[in-house]
């Protein structure tokens, strides 16, 4: 019965998103002030309907039913509680289910929060956001349906992938999905703006938010899924440039590049045209991701295997969004009028340097992913694009942004001079030159991309401090500085941690990347390897005993001098009901490093096993950066100007009528 009910719930919202969707978009074009009011009811209703489903199938999944196929293919009854959860999420249906939650939480938002925005364009928003939610449900119901009844009902179920039974599998995917499906709100902003045929200050204060709620939760999202990938697959590495993990890396650059830009939009209403394109490329690529992860075109561990059906399904509802929206972009964009100039040298410059510099990355990322698929699929054979391509390509372009960004707080609106602005950063470039020659000093055998990455990562960090040491006025009257620093507003604060977080990242990116010490071996209890001046002790491997696994574990006491640093027990676990292996790395982070222990197969009886060992430098200041990041996303997101919403629009300058 419950499953009957998720289901109907499920077509109850199809049935509200038609009307969300058509209704008040006509009565938005017609001033009928009757159909404009059915947007926001019917927003909050959808995301409740879609929630009563949502509930549903996590309650198939906590009770173990069995007869419900979903639960019987990624359910067992001897899995922990939280993995009976996230299930729910670990797989096609589920993920989409999820997806249209998460889709209904944005849309139910704007409706109750969005009291700021005028009534018959928060009404075009809704409609829009409704009619991409029509395209889920519909693929939901008719290719993917969670609630099938399986009769007989298997007496146990066939185990959740053993890769996603990890507690950062259970809170990656719906942090990425925040983040993926955040985008639809800039993407409706967008659209919206289009048919209104109106983007101005007002419009960028709006949408701004929404995008940076995204980007929040995609930053969240993509540190938990390298975070997974460095312990769980037990590598050694954070990133590998998977085709999976770039479908989620390209939005976030799209998605950055449009956060900049609509600042320009804010503050110099310029770059509006350009700003509504990078709306809709970002949720383009966020459909990317989706079409790549479910069309069954790519084999990865992030991947869910699906027929031919789902993915042409799924084909068709991409092309219909993208090539709609770029067709009422080419009709509607070009008239959108700026009424702000600037010169080249200006902080607008700099934003728009920013802008494409991140969208010719994406377009790097986006080739290397496609092409090989594109190639095979045209009967050109099978090539595989790796990481030696995409860093060879990519960080060049990334080196240009990132000292833009150090550079561009300095400079003025509208019209500027680089002079003053490298004479404020002269300590910055001084420190960064210094931390250059030192790292090379300390490693020259380390290649120099990493030597050179930890001199920007100190020249973007002091830049950046520097900056915000003028805006307090730090330096020429530092006994006021307390109150200027309670009065600076919140979104500053979160723009200077995004940078300082950033920079942080490249820190340890450079050391992770560039220095780290492997070695690979076949020990015997009680040998001894040295790595990086730590002694890697191997003590033995014992059998124990999990809820749906048996595992060797391997123990290991780490030195260094003979002081004892700490003791390591990695795993190798086999899943009974899927007889699969999965690696459990151990792991010891310390602020200069992590410490890392693999054991692999044994080797013969003699109690030998091939392990890897590693010393990962700076590693965890990825994770401190990205936190950092994060922390200065939700600082600018309790800004006032957010709570109380844009001032009202003045009298409307652009108008696009119909040709």
């Amino acid at each position: 019965m419950i499953a009957e009910l998720g289901h109907f719930t499920l077509i109850l919202a199809l049935s509200v998103a038609l009307i969300q969707a058509f209704f008040p978009l006509l009565g938005a074009q017609k001033g009928n002030n009757v159909w404009i009011s059915l947007a926001p009811p019917a927003a909050i209703f959808q995301f409740l309907l879609v929630s009563i489903s949502f509930a549903c199938l996590t309650q198939l999944y906590i009770t173990s039913d069995f007869s419900v196929v979903n639960v019987a293919k990624n359910s067992n009854t001897a899995i922990p509680m939280i993995y009976k959860v996230s299930g729910v999420w670990g797989n096609h249906e589920g993920s989409l289910l999820l997806w249209v939650l998460i889709l209904s939480i944005f849309g139910s938002a704007v409706a109750y929060f969005g009291n700021n925005l005028p009534p018959d364009f928060r009404a075009r928003v809704l409609s829009v956001q409704s009619m991409i939610a029509i395209g889920f449900y519909t693929f939901i119901l008719f290719t993917s349906n969670p609630f099938e009844r399986i009769i007989p009902p298997p007496i146990n179920g066939r185990d959740l992938n053993p890769l996603l039974q990890d507690p950062g599998l259970a809170f990656h995917p719906p942090m990425l999905y925040l983040g993926y499906v955040g985008f639809s709100m800039a993407f409706s902003f967008a659209i919206a703006a289009l048919i209104e045929g109106r983007v101005d200050a007002a419009w960028a204060r709006w949408v701004r938010p929404w995008t940076l709620a995204a980007w929040l939760f995609l930053t969240g999202g993509i540190a938990l899924g390298s975070w997974w990938a460095y312990y769980e697959l037990g590598w050694g590495g954070w990133w590998y440039w998977d085709p999976v993990e770039n479908a989620s890396f390209m939005p976030w650059l799209a998605g950055t590049a449009l956060l900049h830009s609509a600042t320009v939009v804010e503050k110099r209403d310029s770059l509006k045209g350009w700003t509504v394109l990078l709306a809709i490329i970002t949720f383009s690529l966020s459909l990317l991701g989706t079409f790549l992860v479910r069309s069954g075109v790519l084999t990865s561990v992030h991947t869910f295997a699906t027929d031919p059906t789902r993915g042409v399904f799924i084909l068709g509802l991409l092309i219909f969004v993208i090539g709609g929206s770029l067709v009422l972009f080419a009709w509607r964009g070009p008239k959108l009028i700026n009424t702000g100039f600037f010169q080249p040298i200006s902080r607008e410059g700099a934003l728009l340097f920013n802008n494409l510099g991140m969208i010719t990355a994406t377009a790097a990322v986006l080739l290397g992913t496609l092409y090989p698929l594109f190639l095979d699929a045209t009967g050109g054979g099978k090539i595989s694009v790796g990481p030696p391509f995409f860093n060879a390509v990519f960080i060049p372009i990334m080196v240009p942004i990132t000292i833009a960004m150090a550079v561009g707080p300095f400079l003025n609106w509208k019209r500027a001079d680089l002079i003053p602005a490298f004479s404020r950063l002269k300590f910055a470039l001084t420190l960064a030159l210094i931390m250059t020659a030192l790292t090379w000093v300390w490693q020259k055998n380390g290649p120099m991309a990493a030597t050179l990455g930890m001199g920007l990562a100190v020249w973007l960090g002091i830049g950046t401090l520097s900056e915000l040491a003028t805006k307090l006025h730090l330096f020429r009257s530092p006994i006021g500085a307390w109150y200027r620093i309670k009065r600076l507003p919140r979104h500053k604060w979160g723009m200077s941690l995004g940078h300082l977080g950033f920079a942080i990242a490249i820190a340890g990116m450079a050391g992770a990347g560039g220095w780290t010490k492997e070695s690979i071996q076949v020990m015997q209890p009680g040998e001894t390897v040295t790595v990086a001046g730590y002694d890697f002790r191997f003590i033995g491997a014992n059998h124990i005993r999990g809820p749906n696994y048996t595992s060797v574990a391997g123990k290991f006491i780490i030195t260094q001098e003979e002081k004892l640093i700490t003791t390591l027990v990695a795993e190798k676990r086999t899943y009974l009901v899927t007889d699969t292996l999965t690696t459990e790395a151990a792991i010891h982070t310390m602020l200069s490093g992590d410490l890392y222990a693999v054991i692999g197969d044994s080797e013969g009886k003699t109690g030998a096993f091939v392990t890897r060992l590693y010393f990962n430098p700076l590693v965890v200041w990825m994770w401190i950066g990205t936190l950092v990041m994060v922390f200065g996303a939700l600082i600018s997101l309790t800004d006032q100007r957010y709570r109380i919403g844009a001032p009202k629009r003045g009298r409307k300058v652009t108008v696009i009528t119909a040709q």
